[in-house]
């Protein structure tokens, strides 16, 4: 299997291939005491040295993003059963496990929440509310505000995840409803020309966190042709938004074009740094990781070779391997993790279903090296063996991260849907 530049992942030793300074935001104090709650195996996972892991909470099947207020209380989504809304969670005895679980707000399926002004937000499928919050409680001071509603919720990609800027922007993905855009999403029939899902899919939508009773229609149409950006974050410094984007599947379907192993390992998942205007081709598009450009998608007359209309969209600014599927993105501000830390971002890969004939892969935590807003070394895996035991098939019965989060003394947050865990990941020293 070839790979290169971006699509190569290093091993726990990596060193950064740039040290050109990159200063992110003014540090958190740092922490001295000794981290509380690992387990003696770190969780199953294998961390790089100095790193040690606990389970923070467990069985919570459907978490999926999570945010840790100023007090270290956590809040996250959930999507799943009776229970779907938002769940709280404190970890009152400082063991580093959450000793009290509390129901924030349910009846809605959720996959995003966000801490803003006084407010916790959070995705209801179909729009964003607010729950008023006063510091130090786990249950909201009030009803809930309408901030946006009436997105499109049907489909492939029905979750609404967002980021706030520190001025009040809010920036909402729509995830597209389809794989390529056929009329009706049969295999190897052309794509629609012009998708008609870009004026409402396939896109960010920019809104103002502060202001209620917003739709599609009042908000401004960020930027078009992104496929599905679970993964959605700002930047703390200059506060610009970045995401990662879910590849299309099924090239396996043109055989004249693509072998198995080739459709298993195309398109590349992509860090993309996302401005206004920006257009990154989907669904007519999509990202060759190993040759390092754009090229037209088959359904649209591409042959895996030529880029034709696909040569000026907008371009990403790193790679990784196929199908991997990442769900969150963080920028680390804190100063418990060594300083390289500080010079990139965190993303979990949810892991893969489709890229047989190859074995599954995903399912880990991996950091990419930036400078400047652009790389300065290839991605490292830095938590892996949340599913040790992966088949044809994808992982079974298997951790599975999605969300990220970091905690007031430094400590990270991964989330998983598929059982219910959520680790807290914290650095011991040398």
């Amino acid at each position: 299997m070839r790979m290169g530049g971006n699509m190569v992942r290093l091993g726990f030793a990596a060193v950064l291939a740039a040290t050109t300074a990159f200063v992110r935001v003014e540090a958190r104090p740092a922490v001295h005491r000794s981290p509380v709650g690992c387990d003696p195996d770190n969780a199953g996972l294998h961390l790089p040295p100095g790193f040690c892991a606990g389970v923070f909470a467990d069985t919570i099947r459907g978490v999926r993003h999570l945010v840790v207020a100023s007090n270290g209380d956590v809040f996250v989504s959930d999507n799943l059963g009776s229970r779907s809304g938002i769940i709280a969670l404190r970890d009152a005895g400082h063991t580093g496990h959450a000793d009290t679980r509390r129901q924030f707000a349910s009846g809605f399926q959720s996959s995003e929440v966000a801490l803003f002004d006084g407010y916790l937000y959070a995705e209801n499928g179909t729009g964003v509310v607010r729950f008023p919050l006063t510091p130090g409680d786990l249950s909201p001071s009030g009803p809930p505000d309408t901030i946006v509603s009436g997105l499109p919720g049907r489909g492939n990609h029905p979750f609404k995840t967002f980021a706030i800027t520190r001025a009040g922007v809010m920036y909402v993905n729509v995830g597209s409803s389809t794989n390529v855009c056929p009329p009706e999403n049969p295999e190897r029939k052309p794509g629609a020309d012009p998708c008609p899902e870009l004026d409402r899919r396939a896109g960010i939508w920019k809104f103002d966190a502060r202001k209620l009773h917003q739709t599609q229609d009042s908000g401004v149409h960020f930027a078009r042709g992104v496929r599905n950006s679970v993964a959605i974050t700002v930047d703390p410094v200059d506060q610009t938004l970045w995401t990662m984007q879910h590849g299309r599947d099924d090239l396996k379907n043109y055989p004249e074009f693509f072998t198995d192993v080739q459709s298993a390992e195309l398109p590349a998942e992509l860090l993309l740094h996302i401005k206004q205007g920006d257009d990154y081709g989907w669904p007519y598009c999509y990202y060759d990781g190993f040759d390092k450009e754009t090229k037209l998608a088959p359904e649209y007359g591409g042959n895996g070779k030529i880029q034709g209309r696909c040569a000026n969209v907008s371009q990403p600014v790193a790679s990784f391997p196929a199908h991997w599927a990442p769900d969150g993105i963080l920028f680390y501000v804190g100063s418990a993790f060594p300083e390289k830390f500080r010079r990139g971002v965190f993303v979990a890969f949810h892991g893969s279903w489709d890229r047989a004939p190859l074995p599954q892969a995903g399912y880990n935590v991996s950091f990419q090296p930036l400078a400047d807003g652009k790389t300065s070394g290839d991605h490292e895996l830095f938590a892996a063996d949340f599913a040790p035991h992966v088949n044809e098939r994808g992982a079974r019965d298997s951790h599975r991260p999605v969300g990220l989060a970091e905690g007031p003394d430094g400590a990270l947050y991964v989330t998983d849907d598929a059982l219910g865990r959520i680790y807290k990941i914290q650095y011991a020293g040398k």
